[in-house]
């Protein structure tokens, strides 16, 4: 009897373990991995490290295109930065952003508003939909720009200029 208990005890603990979930194995889905599977840039770390990985990888600038990464610096509130998805250009000082991990913890929002409240114009502070509210948050974030989904143009021979010569003959080329 004792040992029949023991077996059911053993069989309904099992069965109940696997329904929890334990730390190595859950997950919180964050910006970082979720923007690199939605853009196709292939950079990794910490989001506040993206912009200076990108350097030479990708072109960067703060001109809002479709598919390109906002990066957000680090900042009190947000320690290791933030990536966001470019999903719709609205105008130059509106977009549409598609990321993880911003209003909920894990969750994933398409197509939020975010605005450039920055001086220059140049996308350097943002302010981003924040669901609890409803609205744009409260606070502004620094960025730092975007980076573009095609990786970085790289020239790997010289350019070639032809030129006709002036006596009809053939092209000529100049380095």
């Amino acid at each position: 009897m004792i040992g029949s208990f023991r077996a059911v005890f053993a069989a309904a603990l099992l069965a109940f373990s696997s329904l929890i979930v334990t730390p190595a194995t859950a997950g919180v889905l964050q910006c970082v991995p979720f923007a690199r599977q939605a853009s196709g840039i292939d950079l990794y770390g910490n989001a506040h490290t993206w912009w200076n990985q990108a350097e030479g990888r990708y072109d960067r600038g703060h001109e809002p295109r479709v598919g390109a990464v906002l990066a957000f610096a680090a900042s009190r509130s947000m320690p290791v930065g933030h990536v966001a998805m470019v999903s719709k250009v609205v105008n130059e000082r509106e977009v549409l952003l598609t990321h993880a991990n911003w209003s909920y913890r894990g969750g994933i929002e398409r197509n939020v508003r975010a605005i450039d409240v920055s001086a220059n114009n140049d996308w350097t502070d943002v302010r981003v939909w924040y669901g609890p509210i409803g609205n744009l948050g409260l606070r502004s974030n620094a960025a730092r720009g975007f980076i573009y989904a095609q990786p970085a143009r790289t020239i790997d021979q010289p350019v070639q200029i032809a030129s006709a010569a002036a006596s009809g003959g053939a092209p000529r080329a100049a380095f």
